[in-house]
Protein backbone atom coordinates (compact mmCIF):
# COMPACT_ATOMS: atom_id res chain seq x y z
CA UNK A 1 0.00 0.00 0.00
CA UNK A 2 2.68 2.51 -0.46
CA UNK A 3 1.18 4.18 -3.70
CA UNK A 4 -2.63 4.32 -4.33
CA UNK A 5 -4.66 6.24 -6.38
CA UNK A 6 -7.38 7.42 -4.22
CA UNK A 7 -6.65 7.19 -0.64
CA UNK A 8 -10.16 6.77 1.66
CA UNK A 9 -9.70 7.94 5.41
CA UNK A 10 -12.56 6.04 7.05
CA UNK A 11 -14.42 3.44 6.65
CA UNK A 12 -17.58 3.99 8.07
CA UNK A 13 -20.94 5.02 6.06
CA UNK A 14 -19.46 7.48 4.03
CA UNK A 15 -15.96 5.72 3.33
CA UNK A 16 -17.56 2.04 2.33
CA UNK A 17 -20.35 3.97 0.15
CA UNK A 18 -17.27 5.99 -1.33
CA UNK A 19 -15.70 2.74 -1.87
CA UNK A 20 -18.35 1.00 -3.52
CA UNK A 21 -19.11 3.74 -6.30
CA UNK A 22 -15.25 3.97 -7.28
CA UNK A 23 -15.56 0.17 -7.62
CA UNK A 24 -18.66 0.54 -9.60
CA UNK A 25 -18.20 3.87 -12.07
CA UNK A 26 -13.80 3.59 -11.66
CA UNK A 27 -12.76 -0.22 -12.69
CA UNK A 28 -8.90 -0.28 -12.12
CA UNK A 29 -8.63 2.69 -10.25
CA UNK A 30 -6.30 1.48 -7.07
CA UNK A 31 -7.88 2.42 -3.72
CA UNK A 32 -7.66 1.74 -0.09
CA UNK A 33 -9.29 2.58 2.98
CA UNK A 34 -7.25 3.59 6.44
CA UNK A 35 -9.91 3.00 9.13
CA UNK A 36 -8.86 3.86 12.66
CA UNK A 37 -10.86 1.83 14.97
CA UNK A 38 -10.66 -1.72 14.26
CA UNK A 39 -13.76 -2.65 12.72
CA UNK A 40 -15.93 -1.12 10.04
CA UNK A 41 -18.45 0.96 10.71
CA UNK A 42 -17.81 4.17 12.24
CA UNK A 43 -20.46 6.21 13.97
CA UNK A 44 -22.67 2.52 14.24
CA UNK A 45 -19.42 0.93 15.70
CA UNK A 46 -18.97 3.45 17.90
CA UNK A 47 -21.38 4.25 19.51
CA UNK A 48 -23.16 1.73 21.55
CA UNK A 49 -25.59 3.15 24.65
CA UNK A 50 -29.05 1.53 25.08
CA UNK A 51 -31.06 1.72 22.27
CA UNK A 52 -28.44 3.84 20.19
CA UNK A 53 -30.88 4.45 16.54
CA UNK A 54 -30.86 6.84 13.49
CA UNK A 55 -32.97 9.82 13.66
CA UNK A 56 -33.61 9.48 10.02
CA UNK A 57 -35.58 6.69 7.67
CA UNK A 58 -33.02 4.09 6.71
CA UNK A 59 -34.92 4.52 2.68
CA UNK A 60 -32.84 7.75 2.87
CA UNK A 61 -29.68 7.21 5.12
CA UNK A 62 -29.45 4.02 3.57
CA UNK A 63 -27.23 3.78 0.41
CA UNK A 64 -28.63 4.42 -2.97
CA UNK A 65 -27.37 1.61 -4.97
CA UNK A 66 -28.28 -1.19 -1.89
CA UNK A 67 -32.09 -1.22 -0.87
CA UNK A 68 -32.92 -1.33 2.94
CA UNK A 69 -34.96 -4.81 2.98
CA UNK A 70 -35.22 -4.66 7.17
CA UNK A 71 -39.35 -4.08 8.61
CA UNK A 72 -38.44 -1.04 10.43
CA UNK A 73 -37.74 2.70 8.91
CA UNK A 74 -36.22 3.98 11.93
CA UNK A 75 -33.44 1.39 12.70
CA UNK A 76 -31.76 0.75 15.56
CA UNK A 77 -28.00 0.70 15.50
CA UNK A 78 -27.21 -2.53 15.52
CA UNK A 79 -29.17 -2.98 11.94
CA UNK A 80 -27.58 -0.15 10.58
CA UNK A 81 -23.91 -1.65 11.26
CA UNK A 82 -25.05 -4.98 10.02
CA UNK A 83 -26.24 -3.16 6.95
CA UNK A 84 -22.73 -1.13 6.51
CA UNK A 85 -20.98 -4.37 6.71
CA UNK A 86 -22.60 -6.51 4.36
CA UNK A 87 -22.46 -3.77 1.82
CA UNK A 88 -19.03 -4.09 2.28
CA UNK A 89 -18.98 -7.31 2.03
CA UNK A 90 -21.23 -7.99 -1.20
CA UNK A 91 -18.73 -5.19 -2.58
CA UNK A 92 -16.00 -6.19 -2.29
CA UNK A 93 -14.45 -3.00 0.01
CA UNK A 94 -13.62 -5.83 2.94
CA UNK A 95 -10.30 -6.09 1.41
CA UNK A 96 -9.03 -3.00 1.06
CA UNK A 97 -9.75 -1.72 4.59
CA UNK A 98 -6.23 -1.18 6.46
CA UNK A 99 -7.44 -0.92 9.97
CA UNK A 100 -5.80 0.54 12.89
CA UNK A 101 -4.57 3.31 10.84
CA UNK A 102 -4.94 6.90 11.64
CA UNK A 103 -4.17 9.64 8.97
CA UNK A 104 -2.29 13.06 11.09
CA UNK A 105 -0.98 14.52 8.48
CA UNK A 106 -1.08 15.17 4.78
CA UNK A 107 1.40 16.86 1.85
CA UNK A 108 0.58 17.59 -0.95
CA UNK A 109 3.94 18.39 -3.77
CA UNK A 110 2.88 19.89 -7.04
CA UNK A 111 5.95 18.66 -8.56
CA UNK A 112 5.04 14.97 -7.77
CA UNK A 113 0.94 15.53 -8.32
CA UNK A 114 0.33 13.91 -5.09
CA UNK A 115 -0.12 13.42 -1.69
CA UNK A 116 2.13 11.85 0.68
CA UNK A 117 0.42 11.10 3.76
CA UNK A 118 1.80 10.16 7.49
CA UNK A 119 0.01 7.26 9.04
CA UNK A 120 0.20 6.54 12.68
CA UNK A 121 -0.42 2.52 13.67
CA UNK A 122 -3.48 3.44 16.18
CA UNK A 123 -2.19 -0.17 17.97
CA UNK A 124 1.14 0.37 18.57
CA UNK A 125 2.16 4.19 17.92
CA UNK A 126 4.15 3.39 14.63
CA UNK A 127 3.88 5.82 11.75
CA UNK A 128 4.63 5.36 8.12
CA UNK A 129 4.04 6.80 4.84
CA UNK A 130 1.70 6.29 2.24
CA UNK A 131 1.17 8.10 -1.12
CA UNK A 132 -1.80 8.87 -3.21
CA UNK A 133 -3.12 10.79 -6.18
CA UNK A 134 -6.77 11.92 -4.70
CA UNK A 135 -7.32 12.31 -0.69
CA UNK A 136 -10.78 11.79 0.15
CA UNK A 137 -11.60 11.99 3.23
CA UNK A 138 -14.78 10.04 4.67
CA UNK A 139 -14.09 10.93 8.37
CA UNK A 140 -17.40 12.08 9.53
CA UNK A 141 -17.72 15.87 11.56
CA UNK A 142 -16.58 15.08 14.97
CA UNK A 143 -14.04 13.67 17.41
CA UNK A 144 -14.52 9.49 17.91
CA UNK A 145 -11.92 9.96 21.10
CA UNK A 146 -13.67 12.96 22.56
CA UNK A 147 -17.23 14.12 23.18
CA UNK A 148 -18.48 17.20 24.55
CA UNK A 149 -18.14 17.19 28.61
CA UNK A 150 -18.77 20.17 30.36
CA UNK A 151 -18.01 20.29 34.29
CA UNK A 152 -20.08 21.33 36.80
CA UNK A 153 -19.09 22.14 40.56
CA UNK A 154 -19.06 19.68 43.17
CA UNK A 155 -18.94 16.40 40.32
CA UNK A 156 -15.98 15.29 42.56
CA UNK A 157 -18.76 14.70 45.57
CA UNK A 158 -20.89 12.64 43.73
CA UNK A 159 -21.16 8.96 44.56
CA UNK A 160 -22.74 7.26 41.36
CA UNK A 161 -21.28 7.10 38.37
CA UNK A 162 -21.19 9.46 35.24
CA UNK A 163 -21.11 7.57 32.17
CA UNK A 164 -20.89 9.90 28.31
CA UNK A 165 -22.93 8.10 26.01
CA UNK A 166 -19.72 8.15 23.28
CA UNK A 167 -17.63 6.25 25.51
CA UNK A 168 -20.51 3.87 27.08
CA UNK A 169 -19.32 0.93 29.91
CA UNK A 170 -20.12 -2.31 28.43
CA UNK A 171 -20.87 -3.60 32.00
CA UNK A 172 -22.69 -0.42 33.28
CA UNK A 173 -25.88 -1.64 35.32
CA UNK A 174 -28.86 0.62 35.22
CA UNK A 175 -30.89 -2.09 36.65
CA UNK A 176 -33.65 -0.48 39.31
CA UNK A 177 -31.42 2.63 39.43
CA UNK A 178 -31.94 6.34 39.70
CA UNK A 179 -30.83 7.74 36.36
CA UNK A 180 -30.87 11.54 35.19
CA UNK A 181 -30.01 12.22 31.38
CA UNK A 182 -28.42 15.49 30.99
CA UNK A 183 -29.41 16.89 27.33
CA UNK A 184 -32.39 17.26 24.83
CA UNK A 185 -31.18 16.45 21.64
CA UNK A 186 -31.03 12.99 19.59
CA UNK A 187 -29.49 11.13 22.04
CA UNK A 188 -31.28 11.91 25.11
CA UNK A 189 -34.49 11.41 23.60
CA UNK A 190 -33.10 7.68 22.32
CA UNK A 191 -31.43 7.04 25.63
CA UNK A 192 -34.34 7.86 27.82
CA UNK A 193 -37.15 5.63 26.98
CA UNK A 194 -34.36 2.93 26.56
CA UNK A 195 -32.80 2.68 30.20
CA UNK A 196 -36.51 3.44 32.07
CA UNK A 197 -37.29 0.17 30.43
CA UNK A 198 -34.99 -1.80 32.97
CA UNK A 199 -34.13 2.00 35.63
CA UNK A 200 -36.36 2.93 38.63
CA UNK A 201 -36.44 6.41 37.41
CA UNK A 202 -35.02 8.48 34.35
CA UNK A 203 -34.94 12.00 34.33
CA UNK A 204 -34.08 14.10 31.09
CA UNK A 205 -32.66 17.24 32.51
CA UNK A 206 -32.67 20.05 30.15
CA UNK A 207 -31.67 23.86 29.86
CA UNK A 208 -33.90 24.52 27.46
CA UNK A 209 -36.37 22.39 25.20
CA UNK A 210 -35.97 20.51 21.88
CA UNK A 211 -38.77 20.17 18.70
CA UNK A 212 -39.57 16.47 19.38
CA UNK A 213 -41.85 14.67 16.81
CA UNK A 214 -43.15 11.32 17.06
CA UNK A 215 -43.16 9.52 13.60
CA UNK A 216 -44.23 5.47 12.61
CA UNK A 217 -41.17 3.43 13.17
CA UNK A 218 -42.37 1.81 10.07
CA UNK A 219 -43.61 3.06 6.64
CA UNK A 220 -47.07 1.52 5.80
CA UNK A 221 -46.88 2.94 2.33
CA UNK A 222 -43.07 1.63 1.78
CA UNK A 223 -44.43 -1.54 2.85
CA UNK A 224 -47.05 -1.45 0.54
CA UNK A 225 -44.81 -0.21 -2.05
CA UNK A 226 -42.15 -2.86 -1.32
CA UNK A 227 -44.87 -5.90 -1.79
CA UNK A 228 -45.61 -4.62 -5.56
CA UNK A 229 -42.49 -3.65 -6.93
CA UNK A 230 -38.54 -5.18 -7.26
CA UNK A 231 -36.56 -3.95 -4.51
CA UNK A 232 -34.01 -1.68 -6.47
CA UNK A 233 -37.09 0.20 -8.03
CA UNK A 234 -39.22 0.56 -4.85
CA UNK A 235 -36.20 1.45 -2.59
CA UNK A 236 -35.71 4.58 -5.33
CA UNK A 237 -39.39 5.45 -5.06
CA UNK A 238 -39.88 4.80 -1.01
CA UNK A 239 -36.02 7.32 -1.40
CA UNK A 240 -37.58 9.62 -3.15
CA UNK A 241 -40.90 9.97 -1.05
CA UNK A 242 -39.38 10.54 1.94
CA UNK A 243 -36.42 13.28 0.27
CA UNK A 244 -39.94 15.36 -1.29
CA UNK A 245 -41.85 15.15 2.57
CA UNK A 246 -38.32 16.32 4.32
CA UNK A 247 -37.78 18.65 1.66
CA UNK A 248 -41.21 19.96 2.10
CA UNK A 249 -40.91 20.10 6.02
CA UNK A 250 -37.83 22.50 5.68
CA UNK A 251 -39.30 24.20 3.18
CA UNK A 252 -42.52 25.19 5.34
CA UNK A 253 -40.31 25.57 8.54
CA UNK A 254 -38.89 27.98 7.09
CA UNK A 255 -41.58 30.07 5.11
CA UNK A 256 -44.06 29.84 7.76
CA UNK A 257 -42.46 28.33 10.82
CA UNK A 258 -45.42 29.53 12.86
CA UNK A 259 -47.97 27.20 11.42
CA UNK A 260 -45.02 24.35 11.71
CA UNK A 261 -44.92 25.18 15.57
CA UNK A 262 -48.37 24.53 15.93
CA UNK A 263 -48.40 21.09 14.14
CA UNK A 264 -45.73 20.20 16.36
CA UNK A 265 -46.81 21.55 19.80
CA UNK A 266 -50.41 19.78 18.67
CA UNK A 267 -48.84 16.11 18.01
CA UNK A 268 -47.03 16.66 21.56
CA UNK A 269 -50.32 17.58 23.47
CA UNK A 270 -52.05 14.75 22.43
CA UNK A 271 -49.51 12.76 22.97
CA UNK A 272 -48.80 13.74 26.77
CA UNK A 273 -51.73 13.42 29.75
CA UNK A 274 -54.56 16.37 29.78
CA UNK A 275 -52.76 19.00 31.68
CA UNK A 276 -49.06 18.41 31.12
CA UNK A 277 -46.77 21.45 30.86
CA UNK A 278 -46.04 21.17 27.38
CA UNK A 279 -44.86 24.94 27.19
CA UNK A 280 -42.52 24.83 29.49
CA UNK A 281 -40.99 20.80 28.51
CA UNK A 282 -41.24 20.91 24.69
CA UNK A 283 -41.74 24.67 23.90
CA UNK A 284 -38.29 25.72 22.42
CA UNK A 285 -37.20 29.09 21.97
CA UNK A 286 -36.08 29.00 18.49
CA UNK A 287 -38.14 27.83 14.75
CA UNK A 288 -38.06 24.35 13.75
CA UNK A 289 -35.06 23.62 11.99
CA UNK A 290 -33.16 26.17 12.98
CA UNK A 291 -31.85 23.13 15.17
CA UNK A 292 -32.46 19.60 14.00
CA UNK A 293 -35.67 18.26 14.84
CA UNK A 294 -35.86 14.95 17.52
CA UNK A 295 -37.89 12.00 15.80
CA UNK A 296 -39.24 9.43 18.34
CA UNK A 297 -40.27 6.36 16.84
CA UNK A 298 -43.65 5.33 17.62
CA UNK A 299 -44.07 8.28 20.45
CA UNK A 300 -41.65 6.24 22.85
CA UNK A 301 -40.28 9.22 24.47
CA UNK A 302 -44.11 10.28 25.20
CA UNK A 303 -45.18 6.73 26.36
CA UNK A 304 -42.73 6.41 29.07
CA UNK A 305 -43.30 10.37 30.58
CA UNK A 306 -46.83 9.30 30.09
CA UNK A 307 -46.45 6.31 32.62
CA UNK A 308 -44.47 7.85 35.42
CA UNK A 309 -41.29 5.87 34.29
CA UNK A 310 -39.40 8.88 32.99
CA UNK A 311 -39.79 12.58 33.57
CA UNK A 312 -38.83 15.91 32.27
CA UNK A 313 -37.39 18.63 33.92
CA UNK A 314 -36.33 21.97 32.58
CA UNK A 315 -33.79 24.38 35.09
CA UNK A 316 -29.87 24.38 35.10
CA UNK A 317 -27.50 22.83 37.02
CA UNK A 318 -26.10 24.45 40.55
CA UNK A 319 -23.91 21.66 41.57
CA UNK A 320 -23.64 17.87 41.99
CA UNK A 321 -24.35 16.73 45.46
CA UNK A 322 -23.09 13.22 47.51
CA UNK A 323 -26.45 11.74 45.65
CA UNK A 324 -27.46 13.99 42.91
CA UNK A 325 -27.84 17.15 41.69
CA UNK A 326 -29.04 20.55 42.94
CA UNK A 327 -30.60 22.84 40.16
CA UNK A 328 -30.51 26.44 39.86
CA UNK A 329 -34.51 26.67 41.22
CA UNK A 330 -33.46 24.38 44.51
CA UNK A 331 -34.49 21.44 43.17
CA UNK A 332 -32.78 18.51 44.37
CA UNK A 333 -32.63 15.68 41.84
CA UNK A 334 -31.39 12.71 43.28
CA UNK A 335 -28.95 9.88 41.27
CA UNK A 336 -27.13 6.97 40.75
CA UNK A 337 -26.27 7.35 37.36
CA UNK A 338 -25.99 10.71 35.74
CA UNK A 339 -25.40 10.36 31.89
CA UNK A 340 -24.41 13.50 30.01
CA UNK A 341 -25.75 13.68 26.95
CA UNK A 342 -24.24 17.47 25.77
CA UNK A 343 -23.16 16.36 22.34
CA UNK A 344 -20.26 15.98 20.45
CA UNK A 345 -16.76 17.94 19.66
CA UNK A 346 -16.65 19.03 15.85
CA UNK A 347 -13.64 17.80 14.11
CA UNK A 348 -12.97 18.89 10.48
CA UNK A 349 -10.64 16.72 7.74
CA UNK A 350 -10.56 13.88 10.67
CA UNK A 351 -7.93 15.95 12.71
CA UNK A 352 -5.67 15.97 9.73
CA UNK A 353 -2.50 18.80 9.38
CA UNK A 354 -2.81 19.66 6.06
CA UNK A 355 0.18 21.33 3.57
CA UNK A 356 0.48 22.15 -0.05
CA UNK A 357 3.82 22.51 -1.51
CA UNK A 358 4.79 23.31 2.26
CA UNK A 359 2.24 25.94 3.13
CA UNK A 360 0.30 25.22 6.29
CA UNK A 361 -3.77 25.12 4.97
CA UNK A 362 -6.07 26.03 8.10
CA UNK A 363 -9.66 24.95 6.88
CA UNK A 364 -10.68 27.58 9.21
CA UNK A 365 -9.80 30.40 6.91
CA UNK A 366 -10.89 28.02 3.39
CA UNK A 367 -13.52 28.24 0.94
CA UNK A 368 -15.71 25.10 0.53
CA UNK A 369 -16.18 24.69 -3.29
CA UNK A 370 -19.67 22.67 -4.10
CA UNK A 371 -19.48 21.39 -0.23
CA UNK A 372 -16.84 19.06 -0.39
CA UNK A 373 -13.57 20.88 -1.38
CA UNK A 374 -11.03 23.37 0.23
CA UNK A 375 -10.79 26.50 -2.49
CA UNK A 376 -6.98 26.68 -3.79
CA UNK A 377 -5.89 22.77 -1.84
CA UNK A 378 -5.36 20.27 -5.09
CA UNK A 379 -7.31 16.78 -5.16
CA UNK A 380 -8.75 17.04 -1.87
CA UNK A 381 -12.55 15.96 -0.96
CA UNK A 382 -14.61 15.91 1.83
CA UNK A 383 -17.78 14.06 2.57
CA UNK A 384 -19.97 16.08 4.91
CA UNK A 385 -23.79 15.51 4.84
CA UNK A 386 -26.58 17.36 5.48
CA UNK A 387 -28.19 18.87 8.77
CA UNK A 388 -31.54 19.04 7.52
CA UNK A 389 -31.93 15.48 5.64
CA UNK A 390 -29.88 12.07 6.25
CA UNK A 391 -26.24 12.63 5.93
CA UNK A 392 -26.09 9.53 3.05
CA UNK A 393 -27.97 11.72 0.74
CA UNK A 394 -25.59 14.34 0.29
CA UNK A 395 -22.59 11.55 0.72
CA UNK A 396 -24.01 9.68 -2.18
CA UNK A 397 -23.83 12.92 -4.53
CA UNK A 398 -20.37 13.97 -3.42
CA UNK A 399 -19.50 10.39 -4.02
CA UNK A 400 -20.74 10.39 -7.71
CA UNK A 401 -19.37 14.49 -8.34
CA UNK A 402 -15.37 13.12 -7.23
CA UNK A 403 -15.75 10.16 -10.00
CA UNK A 404 -17.32 12.55 -12.55
CA UNK A 405 -14.25 14.91 -11.59
CA UNK A 406 -11.71 12.03 -11.63
CA UNK A 407 -13.01 11.00 -15.12
CA UNK A 408 -12.73 14.43 -16.23
CA UNK A 409 -9.25 14.79 -15.59
CA UNK A 410 -8.29 11.53 -17.02
CA UNK A 411 -10.33 12.73 -20.42
CA UNK A 412 -7.94 15.33 -21.01
CA UNK A 413 -4.36 14.35 -18.99
CA UNK A 414 -4.17 16.61 -16.76
CA UNK A 415 -3.09 15.09 -12.65
CA UNK A 416 -4.53 17.96 -10.30
CA UNK A 417 -7.89 19.47 -9.76
CA UNK A 418 -7.65 22.91 -7.86
CA UNK A 419 -10.82 24.63 -7.14
CA UNK A 420 -10.80 28.40 -7.22
CA UNK A 421 -12.20 30.71 -4.82
CA UNK A 422 -14.63 33.04 -5.48
CA UNK A 423 -14.35 36.80 -5.20
CA UNK A 424 -12.39 37.66 -2.21
CA UNK A 425 -14.99 41.53 -1.63
CA UNK A 426 -17.98 39.46 -1.83
CA UNK A 427 -19.46 38.40 1.80
CA UNK A 428 -18.94 34.80 3.42
CA UNK A 429 -21.00 32.54 5.72
CA UNK A 430 -20.20 29.84 8.29
CA UNK A 431 -20.11 26.29 6.68
CA UNK A 432 -23.16 25.29 8.82
CA UNK A 433 -26.41 27.43 9.03
CA UNK A 434 -27.12 25.99 12.60
CA UNK A 435 -27.49 27.47 15.93
CA UNK A 436 -27.39 23.94 17.56
CA UNK A 437 -24.13 24.54 20.21
CA UNK A 438 -21.65 21.70 19.23
CA UNK A 439 -21.92 24.03 15.96
CA UNK A 440 -21.47 27.32 17.23
CA UNK A 441 -18.63 25.95 19.28
CA UNK A 442 -16.93 25.10 16.43
CA UNK A 443 -17.25 27.93 13.86
CA UNK A 444 -14.42 29.32 13.41
CA UNK A 445 -12.45 25.70 12.92
CA UNK A 446 -14.65 25.14 9.89
CA UNK A 447 -14.58 26.42 6.81
CA UNK A 448 -16.85 29.33 5.44
CA UNK A 449 -19.36 29.01 2.47
CA UNK A 450 -19.56 31.66 -0.62
CA UNK A 451 -22.39 33.99 -1.60
CA UNK A 452 -23.04 32.10 -5.05
CA UNK A 453 -22.78 28.36 -6.61
CA UNK A 454 -20.49 26.49 -6.34
CA UNK A 455 -19.02 27.98 -2.84
CA UNK A 456 -22.86 28.02 -1.64
CA UNK A 457 -24.19 25.31 0.31
CA UNK A 458 -27.59 25.14 -0.41
CA UNK A 459 -28.64 21.90 2.25
CA UNK A 460 -31.27 20.98 -0.83
CA UNK A 461 -31.10 17.45 -2.05
CA UNK A 462 -33.23 18.77 -4.64
CA UNK A 463 -31.19 21.57 -6.38
CA UNK A 464 -27.80 19.27 -5.30
CA UNK A 465 -28.73 16.73 -7.73
CA UNK A 466 -28.58 18.88 -10.79
CA UNK A 467 -25.60 20.45 -10.00
CA UNK A 468 -23.57 17.30 -9.06
CA UNK A 469 -25.05 14.58 -10.54
CA UNK A 470 -25.55 16.88 -14.12
CA UNK A 471 -24.38 20.29 -14.04
CA UNK A 472 -20.52 20.69 -14.80
CA UNK A 473 -17.73 19.16 -13.69
CA UNK A 474 -14.83 21.81 -13.67
CA UNK A 475 -16.75 24.89 -13.13
CA UNK A 476 -14.65 27.13 -10.72
CA UNK A 477 -11.91 24.43 -10.78
CA UNK A 478 -8.45 24.83 -12.88
CA UNK A 479 -7.40 21.22 -14.10
CA UNK A 480 -3.25 21.37 -14.74
CA UNK A 481 -0.34 19.50 -14.32
CA UNK A 482 -0.22 16.57 -17.27
CA UNK A 483 0.70 13.28 -17.05
CA UNK A 484 4.13 13.20 -18.35
CA UNK A 485 4.78 11.91 -21.92
CA UNK A 486 6.50 8.36 -21.96
CA UNK A 487 9.82 8.15 -21.93
CA UNK A 488 10.78 6.59 -25.37
CA UNK A 489 12.90 3.27 -25.14
CA UNK A 490 16.47 3.67 -26.51
CA UNK A 491 17.23 2.30 -29.53
CA UNK A 492 19.00 -0.72 -30.01
CA UNK A 493 22.80 -0.05 -31.42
Amino acid sequence: MDHVDVLILGAGLSGVGAACHLEAERPGTTYALLEARDAIGGTWDLFRYPGVRSDSDMFTLGYSFEPWVEAEAIADGPSILRYIRETARTHGIEDKVRYRRRAVAASWSTAEARWTVEVEHTDTGARDQVTCNFLWANTGYYRYDQGYRPHWPGEERFGGTVVHPQHWPEDLDYDGKRVVVIGSGATAVTLVPAMAARAAHVTMLQRSPTYVVSRPGTDTVADAIRRWLPAPTAHAVIRWKNVLLTHLSFTLSRRNPEFVKKGIRKGVVEALPEGYDVDTHFRPRYNPWEQRLCLVPDGDLFEVISSGRADVVTDTIDTFTEDGLRLASGTELPADIVVTATGLTLQFLGGVALDVDGTPVDPGQAIVYKGMMLCGVPNLAETFGYTNASWTLKADLTAGYVCRLLDAMDACGMRQCTPQGPDPSLPTEPFIDFSSGYVTRAVDDLPKQGATAPWRLHQNYLRDTLLLRHGPVTDGMVLSNPVPAPVAAPSPT
